[in-house]
């Protein structure tokens, strides 16, 4: 049950947005049980955000995921993360964060898992 929020301070077509989402549905995978099947994905473009005192191309990315996963898995899935924003949007890997948030509470269908 993961949710990938992109926040980005330039323009995002709906082109964009469907190959961003199509490449975090693969990118996923690197999270050990995690898969496009329960991934929602969230893609804000034109998103008010300054980093390093700027408004240079940049994006913030916050990754939510229900139970655990290694700093390892993580690390890969920023890796995979970041390309996708440079490739797609043409955001330098130095100009994204990429958060984590990780819980054991999550609803889904009117219930809790």
């Amino acid at each position: 049950m993961p949710f990938i929020n992109v926040k980005a301070n330039v323009n995002v077509t709906k082109e964009k947005a469907e190959s961003i989402k199509s490449a975090l549905g693969n990118a996923i995978t690197a999270i050990p049980g995690k898969n496009e099947g329960w991934l929602m994905v969230g893609v804000e473009g034109d998103h008010t955000l300054y980093f390093k005192g700027t408004d240079a191309p940049a994006a913030m990315v916050e990754v939510q995921l229900y139970g655990n996963a290694s700093s390892s898995a993580m690390q890969t899935l920023t890796g995979k993360v970041t390309n996708i924003l440079t490739d797609n949007l043409g955001i330098s890997a130095d100009r994204v964060y990429v958060s984590y948030m990780l819980t054991e509470n999550w609803g889904w269908n009117g219930n809790n898992f």
